[in-house]
């Protein structure tokens, strides 16, 4: 049995970018854990009947989103903490939730991504220490999308890992990105599949794509397991506030469509200093994420997860160069 801990900056963040991963390794028998930094109080609520939350004072979101949290990793068969949460004095939360770049909310004295960053990863440490993951999961260095948060989360778990003793270490750490080609295939997809009166927005493949849409040569490991998107849509489903789950597919409050593709992208970093490890052997030993060397896998030819550019199947596949 694996155990693998995935740190995330807002409730949701950890199933709309990871949500496959981790009810597949659930599904495998493996020990799934999530670490969120902020409760998500700047969140753009989507339902009319929780439109009350959004900006209220006293931060009423931040409560609700920790329960929808809750609820989606019921859901999921995934143990979930929240950096700096003290039951005992009903902290439910250290950090705060600082928005989008430039927003007024990043001056809050809480405010995740002004935070001091050697106090956060001490907190992250603390909880790597206890939980002893055998594999850790975050963002690329871009956070994914820019995210002031995800950003910090990234800064402040590498340099929780950089602070461990090599014992204390997880054997791999791995960032989230998505190869170029998945992204170009989802969003064909959508215009394919997404009715036309739905009211949702459909990008084309030439619009511009965030920065962890990456050349499929940067991604060194894939999970491919369709069958867990029905088990990531229903944990999603408890995130209402922010997210709005249909077949195939969902949108957060822009009301762009994106795809549940039961398939996600990452690249292995070393975990002492973060810096990008590159493809293991093209041997495709069938790891955790994989159907078995020789069948295809969806999008691709080759290896289940291998796909054309030579991805590594699963998180606990080969590692080795």
């Amino acid at each position: 049995m694996a155990r693998l801990l995935f740190v995330h900056a807002h409730p949701d963040d950890e199933t709309l970018t990871c949500g496959t991963t981790m009810a597949h390794h659930v599904a495998a028998g493996d020990d799934v854990h999530v670490l969120t930094c902020t409760l998500g109080e700047e969140g753009e609520v989507i339902p009319a009947d929780l439109a009350h939350l959004e900006g209220a004072p006293g931060d009423p979101l931040g409560p609700w989103r920790r329960e929808e949290l809750r609820e989606a990793m019921r859901r999921l068969g995934v143990v979930h903490a929240v950096l700096g949460e003290d039951p005992a004095s009903g902290q439910l939360s250290r950090y705060r939730d600082s928005g989008m770049a430039g927003m007024p909310s990043a001056n809050h004295p809480r405010a995740f991504a002004g935070a001091d960053a050697s106090e956060a990863a001490d907190l992250v440490a603390g909880q790597i220490r206890a939980v002893r993951p055998d594999v850790v999961v975050t963002y690329d260095e871009h956070g994914g999308y820019g995210h002031p948060d995800h950003i910090q989360t990234r800064r402040v778990t590498q340099a929780a890992l950089a602070a461990l003793s090599e014992e204390e270490r997880p054997s791999r750490v791995f960032e989230i990105l998505t190869p170029t080609s998945w992204a170009r295939e989802d969003r064909g997809w959508l215009r394919e599949h997404v009715p036309p009166g739905a009211g949702l927005t459909l990008l084309s493949e030439d619009e511009p794509y965030p920065p962890a849409v990456v050349d499929d040569a940067r991604v060194t490991h894939v999970v491919v397991d369709p069958a867990q998107v029905g088990a990531q849509s229903r944990a999603l489903a408890a995130h209402r506030s922010q997210v709005s789950v249909h077949d195939g597919h969902y949108a957060l409050s822009n009301q762009i469509a994106a795809r549940l593709s039961g398939r996600e992208g990452f690249a292995l970093i070393d975990p002492a200093t973060g810096a990008a490890l590159g493809r293991p052997a093209a041997r495709h030993t069938a790891g955790v994420g994989g159907a078995g060397p020789g069948k295809a896998g969806p999008g691709g030819a080759g290896p289940a997860g291998a796909g054309p550019g030579g991805w590594a199947p699963g998180l606990m596949g080969e590692t080795d160069a």
